[in-house]
C-alpha cells in the first residue's frame, strides 16, 4: 500500500514537472497592440461606406494593410471630421485619419505620421455656370465644410475677393448646394472634389485652381502614442516599396474612369433595395436606444416628479433646479459635454452609444418629471383631503389614490415624450452614433443621392412615428 502510494506521488511530481516544462519552452504571444482610430466616412475617396456597410477608401485601405503589416487591429469610429478631432483632443480615441492636412496651427496640439498622401485645395462650379476666377465669386455665396482646410482657405481670402460662405457638416450637402443653385461654388480637397463629380457624375467641373498644396496625416495626441507613429510610418515604408501604396491609389484615383464610376442603382427603389439592411440597423438603433433611453428616464422622472410634489421643501428644490438645469440646457450642448467634457476632465474614455443613452435619460427625465407633476396636480385636491381624513399617511394616498388616477392623465404625454426623445436621436449623429439619421449622412457620403435618400429616411421616421401615435390614442381611449 505504501509502496502505491508513493508511486501515485512520484507521477503527480513528474507530471507537474511536464506542465511546467511545457509552459516554460512554449513561447510566449505579446498581447497584440488595439488602437481606436476616428475617422469622417463622408471624405470619398479617402473614407466612405460602400453598399455592404464596410469602411473603404485611401485611408481606410492604407490604414488596414499597415495594421496587418505591422501586427495591430484597429477599431474604427465614424465620428465626422469636426467630432473626430474634439475626440482625440478628450482622449477618446488614439489617433484621427481623415485626409487631414499637417498645418503648423494643428501640429502645435497634435503629433503627425509621416504624410501619406500629397494633396491641394480645388474649387468646383456648376456645369451651367460661367464662373472660372475667384474675382467672379464677388457678391455671391461659396460653400465649405466645417472644419476643413477648403474651409479655411475660402475664408483666408471672402474679404479680398467679397464672397460670403455657408458651412456645411459633410460634403454631400456642400455639393448640393452648389448643385442646386444656392452656392456658386465649393471650396475642397481637390482629389475629393474631383472623385465626387466623376464617381457620381455630378453636374459640376474642376476649375484650373490648386491652392496651398498640403500634406495628409495621421493625428494623435502631442507627446503620445509614439509607438503608434512609428508603426504607421515603418508600414507605409513597407507598402511605398512593395509597390502596394501605388496600387490603393490607384483603386481610387486613377486615370482610368471605370474605377471611380458608381454602378450603385441610383432610382427611389434601386437605393431602397441595396441599402434596406443598412437603413433597418440604423432604425433599430435608434429604436433600441430610445426604449432604453426612456426607461432610464422614467425612473429618475418619476422621482423628480415625487420630489416636486412632495411637502418637503428641500427635495422640491433639489428637483426644480434639475428640471430648470436640463431644460435650460440645448441636447447638442449637452451631448459634447457628456461625450467630450467629461471624459477629458476625469481622463476616461465613454463609447458613444453609452454616452447618447446617458444625454438622452437625463434630458428626458426632466420633462418626464414635469409629466408627472402636472398628472398628480390635475387630480383633485379633495382627494388627498378625503385620504388624510381617514388616516391613510401621504405615500399610501399616493400609491393607491392619486398615482393609479394620474397615470391614466400621462399616457399620452408620456407617448408624446418618446416621439420627441425618438427624434432626438438624430442630434446624437454628432458623436458618431450609427442610428437612421447618421446611417443616411453614411449613405448619402457614398452616392450624394441627397433627396432620394432623405426623403427615405423621413418615411422611416414617419411610419415609426405615425404608429406610436395611434398606440397613444388607444391607450387613450382604454385609460
Amino acid at each position: 500500500m505504501k509502496i502505491h502510494t508513493n508511486i501515485k506521488k512520484k507521477s503527480f511530481w513528474i507530471s507537474l514537472l511536464g506542465i511546467l516544462f511545457f509552459l516554460l519552452s512554449t513561447p510566449i504571444e505579446a498581447a497584440t497592440k488595439k488602437y481606436t482610430i476616428a475617422t469622417d466616412t463622408t471624405f470619398a475617396p479617402f473614407e466612405f461606406q460602400d453598399t455592404s456597410g464596410n469602411y473603404v477608401g485611401i485611408d481606410m485601405d492604407l490604414m488596414n494593410a499597415i495594421a496587418k503589416e505591422e501586427n495591430f487591429e484597429i477599431e474604427i469610429k465614424a465620428l465626422g471630421f469636426n467630432a473626430a478631432v474634439q475626440a482625440l483632443e478628450a482622449g477618446q480615441v488614439d489617433a484621427v485619419i481623415a485626409g487631414m492636412s499637417m498645418t503648423d496651427e494643428r501640429k502645435q496640439k497634435f503629433d503627425f505620421t509621416d504624410s501619406y498622401f500629397d494633396s491641394g485645395i480645388g474649387m468646383a462650379v456648376s456645369t451651367s455656370s460661367n464662373i472660372s476666377t475667384y474675382e467672379e465669386l464677388r457678391g455671391k455665396n461659396v460653400a465649405v465644410k466645417i472644419g476643413t482646410q477648403g474651409a479655411s482657405f475660402a475664408s483666408s481670402i471672402k474679404d479680398q475677393y467679397g464672397f460670403t460662405i455657408s458651412t456645411f457638416e459633410d460634403s454631400a450637402n456642400m455639393y448640393q448646394d452648389v448643385v442646386s443653385g444656392n452656392s456658386v461654388a465649393a471650396f475642397e480637397d481637390y482629389p475629393v472634389l474631383g472623385y465626387a463629380i466623376r464617381s457620381n457624375h455630378l453636374p459640376m467641373t474642376l476649375t484650373s485652381y490648386k491652392e496651398q498644396a498640403t500634406q495628409y496625416g495621421v493625428a494623435v495626441l502631442k507627446n503620445q502614442n509614439t509607438e503608434f507613429i512609428e508603426a504607421f510610418n515603418r508600414g507605409l515604408a513597407t507598402l511605398k516599396s512593395n509597390g502596394e501604396y501605388d496600387k490603393i491609389i490607384n483603386n481610387y484615383i486613377g486615370t482610368d474612369d471605370s474605377t471611380t464610376t458608381s454602378t450603385e442603382d441610383t432610382s427611389l427603389l434601386g437605393l431602397l433595395k441595396t441599402n434596406a439592411p443598412t437603413l433597418l440597423n440604423g432604425l433599430w438603433n435608434t429604436i433600441w436606444i430610445t426604449f432604453v433611453s426612456l426607461a432610464i428616464a422614467t425612473i429618475i422622472g418619476v422621482l423628480l416628479g415625487l420630489m416636486r410634489t412632495s411637502r418637503i421643501s428641500v427635495l422640491e428644490t433639489i428637483a426644480t433646479i434639475y428640471i430648470d438645469f436640463m431644460r435650460g440646457i440645448p441636447l447638442i450642448v449637452l451631448t459634447f459635454f457628456i461625450y467630450f467634457g467629461i471624459p477629458q476632465a476625469l481622463n476616461i474614455r465613454l463609447d458613444a452609444t453609452v454616452a447618447a443613452i446617458t444625454t438622452l435619460g437625463l434630458n428626458a427625465a426632466a420633462y418626464i418629471a414635469e409629466i408627472v407633476r402636472g398628472g398628480i396636480n390635475a387630480i383633485d385636491k379633495g382627494q388627498s383631503e378625503a385620504a388624510m381624513s381617514l388616516g391613510l399617511p401621504y405615500y399610501k394616498s399616493m400609491q393607491k389614490i392619486i398615482l393609479p388616477q394620474a397615470i391614466r392623465l400621462m399616457v399620452p404625454s408620456f407617448i408624446n415624450q418618446f416621439v420627441i426623445t425618438l427624434k432626438d436621436t438624430s442630434i446624437l449623429s454628432i458623436i458618431g452614433l450609427v442610428e437612421l439619421t447618421q446611417t443616411g449622412k453614411i449613405i448619402i457620403a457614398r452616392n450624394l443621392q441627397s433627396s432620394s435618400m432623405w426623403f427615405i429616411v423621413g418615411m422611416m421616421y414617419l411610419i415609426v412615428i405615425t404608429l406610436l401615435t395611434k398606440i397613444s390614442a388607444r391607450l387613450e381611449r382604454k385609460a
